[in-house]
Protein backbone atom coordinates (compact mmCIF):
# COMPACT_ATOMS: atom_id res chain seq x y z
CA UNK A 1 0.00 0.00 0.00
CA UNK A 2 2.86 2.24 0.79
CA UNK A 3 4.70 1.54 -2.68
CA UNK A 4 1.17 2.19 -4.53
CA UNK A 5 0.71 5.38 -2.35
CA UNK A 6 4.43 6.37 -3.08
CA UNK A 7 3.93 6.04 -7.07
CA UNK A 8 0.51 7.52 -7.14
CA UNK A 9 2.15 10.63 -5.54
CA UNK A 10 5.14 10.63 -7.94
CA UNK A 11 3.03 10.42 -11.09
CA UNK A 12 1.01 13.09 -9.95
CA UNK A 13 4.23 15.34 -9.65
CA UNK A 14 5.27 15.05 -12.98
CA UNK A 15 2.30 15.15 -14.49
CA UNK A 16 2.02 18.61 -12.43
CA UNK A 17 5.65 18.96 -13.98
CA UNK A 18 4.53 18.27 -17.51
CA UNK A 19 1.31 20.43 -17.70
CA UNK A 20 2.38 23.13 -16.14
CA UNK A 21 6.13 23.76 -18.32
CA UNK A 22 4.25 22.83 -21.68
CA UNK A 23 2.78 25.87 -23.29
CA UNK A 24 -0.83 25.58 -24.99
CA UNK A 25 -1.08 24.24 -28.53
CA UNK A 26 -2.37 27.84 -30.08
CA UNK A 27 -4.42 31.24 -29.29
CA UNK A 28 -7.76 32.58 -29.78
CA UNK A 29 -7.06 36.27 -30.21
CA UNK A 30 -10.08 38.19 -29.34
CA UNK A 31 -11.20 40.89 -32.34
CA UNK A 32 -11.00 44.41 -31.53
CA UNK A 33 -15.05 45.35 -32.64
CA UNK A 34 -14.48 49.26 -32.11
CA UNK A 35 -10.66 49.17 -33.91
CA UNK A 36 -12.73 46.71 -36.79
CA UNK A 37 -14.70 47.26 -40.08
CA UNK A 38 -16.73 45.48 -42.39
CA UNK A 39 -17.96 47.71 -45.65
CA UNK A 40 -20.15 45.92 -48.18
CA UNK A 41 -20.99 47.14 -51.51
CA UNK A 42 -23.89 46.08 -53.94
CA UNK A 43 -24.30 46.47 -57.20
CA UNK A 44 -27.50 47.32 -59.18
CA UNK A 45 -27.60 47.70 -63.29
CA UNK A 46 -27.47 51.47 -62.72
CA UNK A 47 -24.88 51.73 -60.15
CA UNK A 48 -24.13 50.36 -57.26
CA UNK A 49 -24.24 50.76 -53.12
CA UNK A 50 -22.32 50.55 -49.97
CA UNK A 51 -22.00 51.08 -46.24
CA UNK A 52 -20.80 49.41 -43.35
CA UNK A 53 -21.79 46.79 -40.87
CA UNK A 54 -20.94 46.02 -37.56
CA UNK A 55 -19.01 43.13 -35.87
CA UNK A 56 -20.66 41.62 -32.59
CA UNK A 57 -18.27 39.12 -31.73
CA UNK A 58 -15.23 37.64 -33.01
CA UNK A 59 -11.89 36.04 -32.82
CA UNK A 60 -8.83 34.35 -34.92
CA UNK A 61 -6.97 31.27 -33.80
CA UNK A 62 -2.90 30.94 -34.09
CA UNK A 63 -0.07 28.14 -33.20
CA UNK A 64 2.82 29.87 -33.17
CA UNK A 65 0.97 32.66 -35.19
CA UNK A 66 0.40 30.96 -37.71
CA UNK A 67 -3.35 31.44 -38.43
CA UNK A 68 -5.27 27.79 -37.39
CA UNK A 69 -9.09 29.14 -37.65
CA UNK A 70 -11.10 32.13 -36.73
CA UNK A 71 -15.18 32.96 -36.52
CA UNK A 72 -16.95 35.91 -36.79
CA UNK A 73 -20.66 37.11 -35.47
CA UNK A 74 -21.72 39.88 -37.42
CA UNK A 75 -24.51 42.50 -35.63
CA UNK A 76 -26.91 42.96 -38.57
CA UNK A 77 -29.18 45.29 -37.25
CA UNK A 78 -25.81 47.71 -37.39
CA UNK A 79 -26.58 47.87 -41.46
CA UNK A 80 -25.70 51.30 -42.67
CA UNK A 81 -25.38 52.92 -45.91
CA UNK A 82 -22.52 55.09 -46.65
CA UNK A 83 -23.40 56.82 -49.63
CA UNK A 84 -26.34 58.16 -49.57
CA UNK A 85 -28.14 61.29 -47.35
CA UNK A 86 -31.17 61.97 -45.62
CA UNK A 87 -34.60 59.77 -46.79
CA UNK A 88 -32.87 57.91 -49.35
CA UNK A 89 -30.04 56.79 -46.51
CA UNK A 90 -33.32 55.87 -44.44
CA UNK A 91 -35.11 54.25 -47.42
CA UNK A 92 -32.51 52.04 -47.79
CA UNK A 93 -30.75 50.83 -44.56
CA UNK A 94 -35.04 50.16 -43.85
CA UNK A 95 -35.27 47.71 -46.90
CA UNK A 96 -32.19 46.13 -46.31
CA UNK A 97 -33.19 45.25 -42.92
CA UNK A 98 -36.58 44.47 -44.12
CA UNK A 99 -37.83 41.30 -44.65
CA UNK A 100 -36.92 41.37 -48.54
CA UNK A 101 -33.55 41.33 -47.81
CA UNK A 102 -32.29 40.08 -44.44
CA UNK A 103 -35.07 39.81 -42.65
CA UNK A 104 -33.20 41.55 -39.20
CA UNK A 105 -36.07 41.43 -36.74
CA UNK A 106 -36.18 37.29 -37.19
CA UNK A 107 -32.30 37.28 -38.06
CA UNK A 108 -30.34 40.09 -35.88
CA UNK A 109 -27.48 38.36 -36.28
CA UNK A 110 -25.06 36.17 -39.31
CA UNK A 111 -22.20 34.04 -38.42
CA UNK A 112 -18.93 33.04 -40.38
CA UNK A 113 -16.78 29.88 -39.06
CA UNK A 114 -13.52 28.70 -40.57
CA UNK A 115 -13.72 25.28 -41.20
CA UNK A 116 -10.31 24.59 -43.16
CA UNK A 117 -7.34 27.44 -43.75
CA UNK A 118 -4.42 27.04 -45.78
CA UNK A 119 -1.41 28.80 -46.06
CA UNK A 120 -0.71 30.51 -49.59
CA UNK A 121 2.58 32.55 -48.48
CA UNK A 122 4.01 34.32 -45.90
CA UNK A 123 0.70 35.38 -43.93
CA UNK A 124 -1.70 34.80 -46.48
CA UNK A 125 -3.95 32.24 -46.23
CA UNK A 126 -7.26 30.21 -48.43
CA UNK A 127 -10.07 30.28 -45.98
CA UNK A 128 -13.19 27.66 -46.63
CA UNK A 129 -15.67 28.99 -44.08
CA UNK A 130 -19.34 28.29 -43.75
CA UNK A 131 -21.13 31.39 -43.62
CA UNK A 132 -24.63 31.84 -42.57
CA UNK A 133 -27.33 34.33 -42.93
CA UNK A 134 -30.53 34.02 -42.23
CA UNK A 135 -30.62 31.24 -40.49
CA UNK A 136 -29.50 29.55 -44.10
CA UNK A 137 -25.34 28.85 -43.96
CA UNK A 138 -23.28 28.17 -46.96
CA UNK A 139 -19.57 27.56 -47.86
CA UNK A 140 -17.49 30.35 -48.73
CA UNK A 141 -13.99 30.83 -49.94
CA UNK A 142 -12.02 33.72 -49.69
CA UNK A 143 -8.78 35.12 -48.98
CA UNK A 144 -6.79 36.43 -45.49
CA UNK A 145 -3.74 38.35 -45.34
CA UNK A 146 -2.17 38.58 -41.68
CA UNK A 147 -0.02 41.32 -40.72
CA UNK A 148 1.10 41.90 -36.87
CA UNK A 149 -2.60 42.03 -35.53
CA UNK A 150 -4.31 43.24 -38.16
CA UNK A 151 -6.10 41.17 -40.91
CA UNK A 152 -7.85 41.83 -43.87
CA UNK A 153 -10.15 39.86 -46.31
CA UNK A 154 -12.46 40.41 -49.39
CA UNK A 155 -14.96 37.62 -50.61
CA UNK A 156 -18.02 37.72 -53.03
CA UNK A 157 -21.27 36.55 -51.46
CA UNK A 158 -24.04 35.53 -53.56
CA UNK A 159 -27.36 36.42 -52.11
CA UNK A 160 -29.39 34.16 -53.64
CA UNK A 161 -27.95 31.17 -51.69
CA UNK A 162 -29.21 33.01 -48.54
CA UNK A 163 -32.83 33.20 -50.14
CA UNK A 164 -32.20 37.05 -50.69
CA UNK A 165 -34.21 37.24 -54.27
CA UNK A 166 -35.41 40.89 -54.25
CA UNK A 167 -34.60 41.96 -57.42
CA UNK A 168 -33.17 39.37 -58.59
CA UNK A 169 -33.01 38.52 -62.23
CA UNK A 170 -32.17 35.48 -61.89
CA UNK A 171 -35.72 34.98 -60.16
CA UNK A 172 -37.67 37.71 -61.55
CA UNK A 173 -38.36 38.35 -65.32
CA UNK A 174 -39.16 42.39 -66.80
CA UNK A 175 -37.05 43.91 -64.24
CA UNK A 176 -34.37 46.18 -67.18
CA UNK A 177 -32.73 48.42 -65.15
CA UNK A 178 -34.34 47.77 -61.65
CA UNK A 179 -32.32 44.30 -61.41
CA UNK A 180 -30.13 44.01 -58.88
CA UNK A 181 -26.76 41.39 -59.10
CA UNK A 182 -26.64 38.41 -56.84
CA UNK A 183 -23.58 39.16 -55.45
CA UNK A 184 -22.47 41.65 -53.04
CA UNK A 185 -18.36 42.22 -51.73
CA UNK A 186 -18.18 42.46 -48.11
CA UNK A 187 -13.99 43.51 -47.38
CA UNK A 188 -13.17 43.20 -43.85
CA UNK A 189 -10.27 45.07 -41.72
CA UNK A 190 -9.83 43.37 -38.72
CA UNK A 191 -7.66 44.25 -35.90
CA UNK A 192 -7.74 41.79 -32.60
Amino acid sequence: MKNTLKNLAIITVIAFMTFSFNTIDGEKKEIKKENSKIVWKGFKVTGSHEGTIGIKSGSLNFNENILTGGELTIDMTSIITTDLEGEYKGKLEGHLKSDDFFGVEKNPTSSLVFTKVKATGKNSYSITGDLTIKGITNTVTFDLSVNGNKATASLKVDRTKFDVKYGSSSFFDGLKDKAIYDEFDLVADLEF
